[in-house]
């Protein structure tokens, strides 16, 4: 068996280092015969994006002419008529994964950096005859602290160079173009970093007479009115399409011909935890980081969900609005939910448009289309309808870990402490405990736009989810769902026929109608009784004596 080789993102390394490595050299061939100008291509982090761009440096590129024998051996190779291929172009190679900075400053000195750098690899123009003074001013100008109208024009002007020394135009690869855009979301700089990104790209894709070919790739296809309003020369290529489905990520047959060479059988619980992922028609695609480091420590576990931050997913779910956090109770427990989605992510609108977060969420590979309906689109003009589960095993382990870190540190222990005291049944303490999580946790849900001290919906709708996860295995716990004559807030099924059932009621306190919060929770209460929520229980055998029912009032942040 080779040997498994772990973060090796360099093409050549791994193959003479005869490292375990899965040829996707096909793409080469499939994407050159496209003819297309500029390729994006969308996919889910470590998805082996990076990888495949250095395979494509490594082949087209001038620098590495005469390195066919990397490719021997490889589907590229059996057809002699690339043979003659490699090795022949020009080639800019960069890569923004490493751009995340805290401000627009940071994030504009960290992609100077890289395009200084560019300039460096290519110091050899300038010492040659070719560049006129004039140009030979303009190549030292680059520099980390360049102002950003010379960063802009500064691929451009690379490309230029390039062309006329190799006599041919170049192929530009950039490699996790969005990163910097989803770190401007988070940090609060988006606008800015818009402004610049569309430029550069505008002078380096689009008016750039020496461009042969491109391909960019990232997580998310980025709208064309933010970022590629002037590129109509842009193929977009996203976990929907049908093209390369197979290129990024590991077929099933892949993956079980690599366990039978490591000599691994537990076929079963492998798809169970890293299976999932569907490119364009072709499903049973897995995450290449989980396989590679399965196969190295020779037992499954949570590989891909550690390697990256995943503060962008949980801010989206933290501070969604109740109704999204509804839809991820019915996730957390393997079922279904249905959602209309626009696959060229608006970032701007991720705060007000519960479309924009699942179809992050889906691009990212935390969720998985499980079909798709086109009707709504055919007969009223409107987005598909996707019905959306998540992905696998790992990525519900990673949301449940996000969910519980919501209560960590000081308040997770009067959480754990208001979960005990409502299991044992202890009004009192639960009284105390909820006092204390309410106090520290309100704003943590609280978007801005409806302050959760008026209306605690998100704080509630995060609690519940808290609340899956911790009690995972001994009840079902279930929210806003029909029972009776109306819709209960929560209900708490036990698994074990000695627990109790749970019925939980959320009232804001209203001073037009209540003196107090007693009044509240006895409006709560009466509510529970007139629209009889424990039938559902009561249908599923558990007799009435064994359904303890809780009234929770809120005024402010008190409980």
């Amino acid at each position: 068996a080779r040997n498994v080789a772990i973060g090796i993102q360099d093409f050549a390394t791994l193959i003479e280092k005869n490292c375990f490595y899965v040829d996707k050299t096909h793409f080469i061939k499939d994407w050159w015969e496209s003819g297309d100008s500029v390729t994006l291509i969308t996919r889910p982090r470590r998805f082996g994006k990076t990888l495949n761009m250095s395979m494509l440096e490594y082949f087209f590129s001038a620098k590495y002419d005469g390195r066919g024998d990397l490719f021997e051996g490889l589907a590229v190779w059996e057809d002699e008529a690339y043979h003659a291929l490699q090795g022949t172009y020009p080639v800019i190679s960069l890569s923004f994964a490493a751009v995340k900075a805290a401000d627009f400053e940071g994030a504009l000195y960290a992609i100077n950096d890289i395009l200084a750098e560019l300039y460096q690899q290519n110091k050899f123009l300038k010492d040659s005859d070719l560049l006129s003074e004039q140009e030979q001013r303009d190549f030292d100008t680059v520099s980390a602290d360049m102002d950003a109208k010379v960063a802009i024009v500064s691929l451009r002007r690379l490309a230029g160079y390039l062309s006329r020394y190799y006599g041919k135009k170049v192929i530009i690869l950039l490699d996790e173009y969005d990163t910097p855009m989803q770190e401007a979301y988070v940090c609060g700089y988006w606008e800015e970093l818009v402004f610049f990104t569309r430029s550069l790209f505008n002078a380096t894709f689009k008016t750039n007479p020496y461009l042969g070919r491109a391909v960019m790739t990232g997580i998310t296809r980025v709208s064309k009115e933010s970022m590629f309003s002037d590129l109509n020369n842009l193929k977009v290529v996203t976990t929907t399409s049908k093209e390369y489905a197979d290129a990024f990520g590991f077929t099933e047959a892949e993956v079980f011909a690599a366990m039978d060479e490591q000599g691994l059988s537990d076929l079963e619980e492998v798809k169970h935890w890293y299976d999932g992922f569907t490119f364009g028609e072709m499903t049973d695609i897995y995450n290449p980081w989980s396989i590679i480091n399965y196969l190295d420590n020779r037992r499954v576990g949570t590989y891909w969900i550690n390697t990256s931050s995943n503060n962008l997913a949980g801010k989206l779910v933290r501070e969604g609005t109740a109704e999204l956090k509804q839809d991820f109770e019915i996730l957390l427990k393997d079922e279904h939910i249905f959602a209309q989605l626009d696959e060229q992510i608006v970032y701007n609108q991720l705060d007000e448009d519960e479309t924009a977060v699942w179809s992050l969420l889906l691009a990212s590979g935390y969720l998985k289309a499980v079909s798709v309906d086109d009707e709504p689109m055919r007969q009223r003009l409107e987005e598909p309808l996707y019905e959306l589960a998540l992905t696998n095993r790992e990525v519900r382990f990673m949301f449940s870990t996000m969910i519980r870190g919501w209560f960590k540190g000081r308040t997770r222990g009067e959480y754990n402490g208001f979960v005990r005291a409502l299991l044992d049944g202890d009004k009192k303490l639960m009284n105390i405990y909820m006092n204390k999580t309410a106090l520290a946790t309100f704003s943590y849900f609280d978007t801005g736009k409806n302050p959760s001290e008026s209306e605690p919906e998100r704080f509630y709708h995060g609690f519940v989810l808290g609340l899956m996860v911790e009690l995972a295995g001994r009840y079902r716990v279930t929210s806003n769902r029909e029972s009776g004559y109306g819709r209960y807030d929560v209900m708490l099924e036990p698994y074990d026929a000695k627990d109790n059932a749970i019925l939980l009621e959320f009232k804001v306190h209203d001073p037009c109608d209540e003196k107090s919060l007693q009044d509240t929770v006895a409006a709560a209460l009466k509510q529970i009784e007139e629209k009889n929520y424990e039938a559902e229980l009561i249908d599923r055998g558990i007799e009435k004596e064994r359904i303890r029912r809780y009234g929770f009032a809120f005024e402010g942040k008190k409980c």
